[in-house]
């Protein structure tokens, strides 16, 4: 029984210490993330419409033309668009 719990036990330490090299790792990408995020602001670039662009291409096209969909009824609902131009535009994308 002695053997089993042995085994047991190198497995457990094989599984933590990858885990702890994997959070290492993942450590260092979020470091690399953060430093070009800031090198986008330095040359200009808004750091928050960023992160809302990279977030949009991660959408499936027909959920993110759902979702626009949907943002824009609300929108027109509240009167934050005027209908008329979003007519036009929707005609002019059509076209």
């Amino acid at each position: 029984m002695s053997d089993n719990h042995g085994i047991v036990r190198e497995h457990l330490r094989a599984f933590i210490e990858r885990i702890e090299r994997l959070e290492l790792e993942k450590k260092a990408l979020s470091e690399d993330i953060r430093d070009v995020f800031s090198e986008a602001k330095s040359f200009g670039l808004d750091v928050k419409i960023l992160r809302k662009v990279i977030a949009i291409r991660k959408q499936d096209t027909d959920e993110r033309a759902e979702q626009e969909a949907i943002l824009d009824c609300y929108l027109q609902a509240l009167g934050m668009i005027q209908h008329d131009l979003f007519v036009e535009n929707v005609a002019q994308e059509a076209a």
